[in-house]
């Protein structure tokens, strides 16, 4: 199926220009689908995961809304409000944001945890157009005064069951119930359990519904594998398959903050650039982390699922599930770190004699058994053929000239 230009979707000049600039040829399929409505007034229902372009999705219909307009928020005020589960997700919003709007004369602020609230108070001063926080820091200035949102007039609840996974639906309430009741809303969602179907009747009206499939990406260009290995014998199977210098950028993934912490170190002693990366890192510990990784300072990553949506990595080789997550979906969004913007990527799990019910659930979510080998197995695929050597050669020269739309 092909999508019409951004030219086509009814965007702004103004807006136009920054995709031109930023080389973004042809919107997502959410894009595409998303746009129009958005442009037009309608609750949205999107089920999508990060690295479907849903960012730009959103992002680029509010800021034309809010340009047309040009009111003024007023002091400690917004006129809109995205709401993220974790604080990287919303510095990622906000930045994108700042790249869509560069030819527009919009005010945001970002209020997360994690970080002094002085900056943030000052920035809610005078009032902002755009403001994309965290659910617990923006009651906390909420709560003291500084922030009021009864002049909010289009609300995005992006990663709603990330927030359900991390306890923040209660807050997320509270947030809902100091908006005004007549404005323009949108809830994204990678799944749809019914807690997150309940807070979405509540948030939207007449919505229409919009679903991105998170299969297709999981079977179509990852490479997934399985590997059985001995709970004790993991951090040895790691540091092995890590000696193939083809796995250039790696993230890992751990169910727990301590199990992080310990693999990291192992590969640092074992001469292996590692960081971790979990929610009791400082946000600026979190962001030197993710800053080492992008720039090739750090060869590998071990995150817990903090990392597992909202990240937006480029070339990321290898997914490592060094434990088997007890979610079927977090697998989904885990190995959705790699083959990003039309790229292939590979996935490799470990599973000890623990986790074969988790396997069993992944495998009936995904629709099909997965490739199961022992830990001696190699890591090494059939070379790919001439025909897939050359769609990845154009691809990657397409991806040097141009940058993919945000997740």
């Amino acid at each position: 199926m092909t999508h019409p230009s951004f030219s086509k979707l009814g965007l702004s000049q103004p807006i136009l220009r920054a995709l031109e600039t930023e080389r973004y040829a042809a919107p997502t399929p959410i894009q595409a689908r998303a746009i129009p409505l958005l442009l037009g007034g309608r609750d949205v229902l999107g089920i999508a995961q990060t690295g479907t372009g849903k960012t730009a999705a959103f992002a680029l219909p509010l800021m034309q809304r809010l340009s047309e307009t040009r009111e003024r928020a007023g002091p400690t005020r917004a006129r809109a409000l995205i709401l993220a589960p974790t604080r990287e997700l919303a510095i990622q919003i906000t930045e994108s944001f700042a790249v869509y709007g560069r030819n527009l004369k919009l005010r945001l602020a970002t209020i997360i945890g994690g970080v002094a609230q002085g900056p943030q108070r000052k920035a809610m001063a005078a009032g902002v157009d755009v403001l994309v926080a965290t659910p617990g820091r923006l009651l906390d200035l909420v709560k003291q005064g500084h922030v009021r949102l009864d002049k909010v007039a289009y609300l995005v609840l992006d990663e709603a069951d990330r927030m359900l996974d991390m306890g923040f639906i209660p807050d997320v309430r509270r947030v809902i119930a100091a908006l005004p009741k007549r404005r323009q809303s949108l809830l994204f969602s990678a799944t749809m359990p019914a807690d997150v179907e309940r807070l979405a009747r509540e948030v939207l009206a007449d919505p229409v519904r919009i679903e991105v499939s998170p299969k297709a990406v999981a079977v179509d260009r990852i490479h997934q594998r399985v590997m059985r290995v001995n709970a004790g014998d993991k951090r040895a199977a790691l540091t092995r398959i890590l000696a193939d210098p083809a796995l250039a950028r790696v993230l890992v993934f751990t169910r727990t903050k301590h199990r992080a912490n310990r693999v990291a170190k192992h590969l640092d002693q074992a001469g292996i650039s590692a960081d971790a990366l979990h929610g009791n890192k400082s946000q600026n510990a979190r962001q030197q982390a993710l800053q080492r990784f992008r720039i090739g300072k750090s060869r590998v990553l071990v995150a817990t699922d903090i990392a597992a949506r909202g990240i937006d990595i480029d070339d990321v080789t290898h997914v490592i599930n060094f434990e088997l997550p007890s979610e079927p979906e977090s697998y989904v969004h885990r190995i959705g770190r790699t083959a990003r913007a039309g790229a292939h990527g590979h996935a490799v799990s470990f599973c000890d004699e623990t986790e074969t019910d988790y396997l069993r659930r992944i495998e009936r979510l995904l629709g099909h058994r997965l490739d199961v080998s022992g830990a001696s197995g190699s890591l090494r695929h059939p070379p790919p053929s001439k025909r897939a050597v050359g769609q990845e050669i154009k691809r990657r020269g397409r991806s040097r000239r141009r940058r993919p739309a945000a997740a």
